[in-house]
């Protein structure tokens, strides 16, 4: 079956901000992001792509953008299944605020069991995503071959559970996974199994510095970051 180029979008001004952006319109690339996204059609220059996928939201179609200019016969098709999860009130707000909730200790612990209020659960965030893969995996294969390679632009939360999919792995268990703003992650697909050929890879090692407990979560404060995170400074 196909192989999947997951690509988390470049750095947001919402990253930047410690805000979760959720499906708040307006939320672009920062400078940085901008930066990230002109890097990606070098790091797939050797890549032979069938179709591109995106999320709706601006974030991620600016990432793709100078992928597609360069390869001026590449495809793009919108995929609202694999847009960010659905936040409801907790959108737009500070990821720091957000620390004190209740529900942020069943999101980081127990997110099979968390439903945002005026949102969605996690649960059913997962199972679109995947849904998703699964169908485009499929049409892939059928317009393009077995061995065909497409990617596909989407969100931190959203491929941290695709990825956690691929693995075998409980939802609960998916906030062990960080990827990085414009990393990039793939899976080869079989008939019988998944194969994790990269995750999170920027071929940047800087993201490895510690970086004590920047109030949002992450590594260090051994909390995941919801929504994604920043990245490294």
């Amino acid at each position: 079956m196909a192989t999947l180029i997951l690509v988390r979008h470049g750095r947001s001004t919402a990253n930047t901000a410690g805000v979760l952006a959720g499906w708040t319109p307006g939320v672009h690339l920062d400078e940085r992001g901008a930066a990230q996204a002109a890097a990606l059609p070098q790091r797939l220059a050797g890549v032979p792509l069938a179709a591109a996928v995106t999320s709706p939201l601006e974030r991620c179609l600016q990432t793709l953008r100078p992928l597609l200019d360069a390869r001026p016969g590449l495809a793009l098709h919108t995929e609202e299944r694999i847009g960010e999860c659905h936040y409801g009130d907790w959108s737009g707000r500070k990821l720091a605020e957000l620390a004190d909730e209740p529900l942020m200790e069943v999101v980081q612990h127990h997110p099979s069991a968390a439903a945002f209020p005026g949102g969605e659960s996690m649960r059913a965030m997962q199972a679109r995503a995947v849904e998703a893969v699964r169908d485009w995996n499929a049409r892939i294969e059928s317009e393009h071959g077995e061995d065909a390679t497409y990617v596909m632009c989407s969100h931190g939360d959203i491929i941290k559970s695709v990825v956690a999919d691929a693995l075998g792995m409980h939802l609960d268990v998916f906030q062990r996974i960080h990827v990085e703003p414009c990393s990039v992650t793939a899976i080869r697909y079989t008939r019988t199994r998944p194969f994790l050929l990269r995750l999170g890879d920027t071929g940047d090692f800087g993201s490895l510095v510690p970086r004590g407990n920047a109030g949002e979560g992450g590594a260090d404060s051994g909390d995941a970051v919801v929504g994604g995170g920043a990245g490294a400074p």
